[in-house]
């Protein structure tokens, strides 16, 4: 898209900037009633005033999606109000939800001000043979196509590189209780196949009420 519309994407570091400056002046445009002037490397704003103005204090609630100890988090720390982890066991969750904490208290938030959510991937089957037609892409998976469906399973569930929420009812909800155990408020899911209905009500009627 940056290519088709002229804009110029940048290396991380140079989007990471200019992220951090966008959110400082969304913020201040947002919370703002008088006039907002700024002078940034990507942004200017001259006596810029956002109407209509936000109707709830503070405007709308800004999500921060990333793992990234270095800026992501900082940034987190400083602007959002909601974090979204992306792809990270229970156990790597915790700890940056705890690095998240140590940012909060020197910036001066309270720990409560940011919700904790995660994003992962969904594999669901109703049955180990729904689940294995689920999976069928692992065959195209060189660390993955030779080992038996238990085997993916466990992988799929637990290697940081590839972590998925994946199984059938009691496997998911033990998955699901396993990050609500490590602090996760929310999960926002991806589920691929967008047809299948019915593995979809499945997932609503088996998994929702236990959660």
């Amino acid at each position: 898209e940056h290519h088709l519309f002229g804009y110029d994407l940048g290396d991380i570091p140079t989007r990471l900037d200019r992220l951090e400056e966008g959110l400082e002046v969304i913020t201040r445009l947002l919370q703002s009633d008088e006039p907002v002037t700024y002078e940034g490397r990507f942004y200017k704003l001259h006596g810029a005033t956002l109407l209509p103005r936000p109707q709830r204090p503070g405007g709308p609630p800004i999500l921060i999606g990333g793992n990234g100890l270095h800026r992501t988090l900082p940034l987190a720390a400083r602007y959002a109000n909601i974090w979204n982890a992306q792809l990270l066991t229970p156990e790597e969750f915790q700890k940056r939800s705890s690095y998240l904490d140590v940012l909060l208290s020197e910036v001066g938030r309270p720990l409560q001000s940011v919700r904790r959510t995660l994003y992962c991937w969904l594999y669901f089957g109703r049955t180990m043979e729904e689940l294995d037609q689920v999976l069928n892409w692992r065959h195209e998976e060189p660390e993955l196509a030779h080992k038996p469906l238990d085997e993916v399973i466990q992988v799929l569930r637990t290697e940081e590189w590839m972590n998925r929420l994946v199984g059938t009812s009691e496997i998911v909800v033990e998955q699901i209780h396993a990050y609500a155990n490590a602090g996760v408020e929310e999960l926002i899911l991806t589920w691929f196949d967008m047809d299948n209905i019915e593995a979809l009500r499945g997932f609503a009627e088996s998994i929702l009420p236990r959660v």
